[in-house]
Order: structure tokens, then sequence, then C-alpha cells
């Protein structure tokens, strides 16, 4: 299932050792509530969905943000890139 392969991704990807993918609400927001990540954090997870999905993303976008809003915005993200 796509929504586990991101929260297991997140976990690897920001070396969140004592967290499982129940912990990660898939509707919590990614950033500052909810997981409490921050821009080096988004970083991270930047470049490893890259290596993984092949996904690049800008920094300045506004979509990036939307994409990084929650689990369920980056599953989103990785379905649309697979249909292309």
């Amino acid at each position: 299932m796509l929504e586990l392969e991101v929260k297991e991704l997140i976990i690897d990807a920001l070396q969140l050792e004592d967290m499982t993918p129940d912990d990660i609400q898939s509707a919590e927001p990614l950033f500052v509530e909810g997981l409490g990540l921050d821009s080096i954090d988004a970083l991270e997870l930047g470049v490893a969905l890259q290596k993984r999905y092949g996904i690049s993303l800008s920094a300045e976008s506004a979509d990036t943000r939307k994409h990084f809003a929650s689990v369920n915005a980056l599953v989103q993200l990785i379905e649309t890139h697979r249909k292309k």
C-alpha cells in the first residue's frame, strides 16, 4: 500500500527511529503542527522522493508546499506522477 510506503520513507529518510508508520496520521500536517517537520526535513524528504520515485520538486513552488502538506498529499503526488 502506497500510504504505508510513504510513511516508511518519511521514517527512513528523516531517521525517526522511535516512530512507526502507525504513529503518523495520513491527514495530519507534516510541518509545524502534526508531525512537526522543518525545512531541513523537507529537503531530505524531497531527495528521498526523487531517489525512490523520480519526482523532482522545486523548493520555491507553491505546489510543492501543497504536496508536502500531509501523507495523503504525497500519496496523490506519487500516484499522479506514476500515471504520466
